[in-house]
């Protein structure tokens, strides 16, 4: 129900990962689109309005980042590299002053082009000042645009922006160093180890990661904290980017369910408490009720993440149970629930209300962010289907009460039958593995999942899957 009609630059990029399967034209399309919107400097739009591209300058740190985070997805999913060699105009405009935040003017296409490459690397180049901490810059928003004060005097740092930043960089070193940019991967790869250090050593809080630090230095999401003592996307984000401390990223979920999932309301939060009189001022996350959107509500995209989570880390238990809240039908399984929930149960919502009096009611639906990501959840983080150009990978993680699956694809002309069974009652691992009858293998012996080659030749073909 936005009735903008403006392109987001991180939003549709985050909607372009779950078309990449289906609709890969789009997002091919997107972009480029959005490249486009990107300033010689390597930072980009917020937001623009087509066709004219008016829009605003920000300095909101994760909005760049997520174009080479969508391509290297893009491409490891279709297999296609030719996009990144892609001529894409750059823009111009008044850079910000010293003082500002923000400014809405219409820019003009710069004479300087760059390949999409080019367009990633600048964007990841432009990524790298670090706060005192040695952490990323939290700048006016790191993802969570309310959060638009913790950082705005430029000293604020964000621990949530260093696992995207590590995450990203480790995508694209390996397409850096095969086009002969070894300077930049060099320099990514510095930048990366230390970032990585600063993290364990000034983003740990005990039992939980930190969300980061204000201007002044006063922790954020800390067990210290009067408010937001443990933020949701900081801990999943520790496993997601496989860069954590493997014991502490494990412990830091142990901590997210016990704090943030409320399984009486069917609620999981995304961070608690929600902010409301505390002496630090975070942004106009503060304006909103606690407990109503990102203030301390589930706001679904974000906290959907922690069933990524868990699944990464081999519970399927636990990122069955969290797709179930996020799952709309589930909240209309009996009158109570209906009367409860409020909304339409057959569509994603952007959050659910987490204090009484209106603890599970649902608010603005309709949301692509939220449904994007819980269908990437279901599809590839516990159905395990991970399509890499010629062939897909099959690595479930799932329930154990769920016996098996099926999943019907079709790949070009060919038709793909794939039954996933559960005789033992487990969450991963494949003891088995055969396509039209004949045994395939993954990387190395069905540990990383098994690995199905794809073929265009108008047949359907039949996979089976046996977990154990």
């Amino acid at each position: 129900y936005q009735s903008s009609g403006a392109y987001g630059f991180r939003d549709q990029l985050q909607d372009g990962l779950s078309l990449c399967v289906a609709r890969p034209d789009l997002v091919r399309e997107h972009l480029l689109r959005s490249a486009a919107r990107q300033f010689v400097a390597g930072d980009v739009q917020h937001w623009w309005l087509p066709p004219g591209g008016q829009g605003v300058r920000t300095r909101i740190t994760d909005d760049r980042i997520w174009l080479p985070y969508v391509t290297m997805h893009y491409v490891e999913v279709t297999g296609e590299v030719a996009v990144l060699d892609e001529i894409i105009p750059f823009l111009d405009g008044p850079t910000l002053g010293a003082k500002e935040h923000e400014a809405f003017f219409l820019p003009t296409v710069s004479a300087q082009d760059g390949s999409l490459y080019e367009h990633c690397a600048r964007a990841l180049d432009a990524s790298l000042s670090l706060g005192p901490h040695g952490l990323p810059l939290f700048g006016t928003g790191d993802w969570n645009d309310g959060m638009n004060r913790v950082g705005r005097e430029g000293r604020g740092e964000s621990v949530w922006m260093a696992w995207f930043l590590l995450d990203t960089i480790a995508r694209f070193i390996p397409i850096a160093e095969a086009r002969g940019d070894h300077d930049r991967a060099q320099s990514w790869k510095k930048v990366a180890a230390s970032v990585c250090a600063a993290v364990e050593r000034d983003g740990w809080d005990g039992a939980w990661y930190r969300r980061g630090y204000y201007d002044d230095g006063t922790p954020l999401g800390s067990a210290s904290s009067d408010e937001c003592k443990i933020d949701a996307i900081a801990q999943s984000w520790s496993v997601i980017a496989a860069a954590a401390d493997p014991v502490r990223a494990a412990q830091a979920m142990v901590a997210v369910d016990a704090h943030l999932v409320d399984r009486d309301t069917r609620v999981a939060m995304l961070f608690t408490p929600p902010f409301d009189r505390a002496e630090q001022d975070p942004g106009y996350i503060k304006g909103y009720p606690p407990g109503i959107r990102e203030n301390g509500g589930q706001y679904t995209h974000g906290s959907v993440w922690s069933a990524f989570a868990w699944a990464r880390l081999g519970d399927g238990d636990k990122a069955g149970e969290l797709f179930d809240i996020f799952n709309p039908i589930r909240h209309a399984d009996s009158a109570a629930a209906i009367e409860r929930y409020k909304v339409e149960p057959y569509v994603s919502c952007a959050d659910v209300y987490s204090v009484a009096p209106l603890a599970g009611r649902g608010g603005w639906t309709w949301y692509t962010g939220s449904a994007g990501w819980l269908y990437r959840a279901g599809l590839e983080a516990m159905l395990g289907f991970r399509l890499r150009g010629d062939h897909v990978l099959i690595d479930p993680c799932i329930p154990k009460t769920w016996s098996g699956f099926s999943i019907t694809y079709s790949h070009r002309s060919s038709r793909y039958v794939i039954e996933v069974e559960n005789p033992v009652g487990t969450s991963r691992g494949i003891a088995k593995a055969e396509l039209d009858g004949v045994a395939v293998t993954g990387a190395p012996d069905l540990t990383s999942g098994a690995e199905v080659p794809l073929r265009d030749d108008g047949a359907e073909h039949h996979v089976r899957i046996v977990l154990g």
